[in-house]
């Protein structure tokens, strides 16, 4: 399943139990820009013991830090038969938000793609699983070397998380 929401994923699990088999893992949009899965299919994928992979947790390479600075000759964005992140995606207030979350990456010795992914993938303390991956997409293979080191500090302070919260 990808994208559906906790009622299309509700009727999912009873239909697929009808037919004798369980699903096990679901593939919605998740990240610290794109956090509509919070709203109540965590809550349901727990219950009915679905995993979840998320995919854009970088939204696009915006929790990158690539587009600070405008979009580079190089990017993907750029060209209109693939984006689908666009120029209005990179408003003043957008920008600010990014750089704020990018200098609260800093201040863990993290870049802004491994905390943004570490934030994705963290331990939850609420009624919800983790989430079970992440799918990343790299043009280069020092990106997903930088990616993978995400892995390396999972962990979040509270105040860390509360400062993120105030950022989102």
């Amino acid at each position: 399943m990808s994208n559906y929401s906790a009622k299309e994923t509700e009727a999912a699990v009873l239909a697929a139990e009808k037919l004798g088999f369980k699903l096990l893992i679901h593939q919605p949009r998740y990240s610290m820009l794109d956090r509509w899965i919070e709203d109540d299919l965590q809550e349901t994928l727990t219950e009915a013991g679905i995993g979840t992979i998320a995919f854009k947790p970088l939204y696009q390479g915006l929790l990158t830090g690539k587009y600070l600075h405008g979009i580079p000759e190089d990017s993907r964005m750029r060209d209109p038969h693939y984006a689908t992140l666009h120029d209005d995606s990179l408003t003043k207030e957008r920008l600010e938000q990014v750089q704020a979350l990018n200098d609260l990456a800093q201040s863990r010795g993290q870049s802004l793609a491994q905390m943004a992914l570490a934030w994705v993938l963290r331990e939850r303390d609420d009624k919800v699983q983790a989430v079970t991956s992440a799918l990343i997409g790299a043009s280069r293979p020092q990106q997903i070397i930088e990616n993978v080191a995400s892995l390396e500090h999972l962990k979040f302070t509270d105040e860390e998380l509360i400062n993120i919260e105030k950022l989102l």
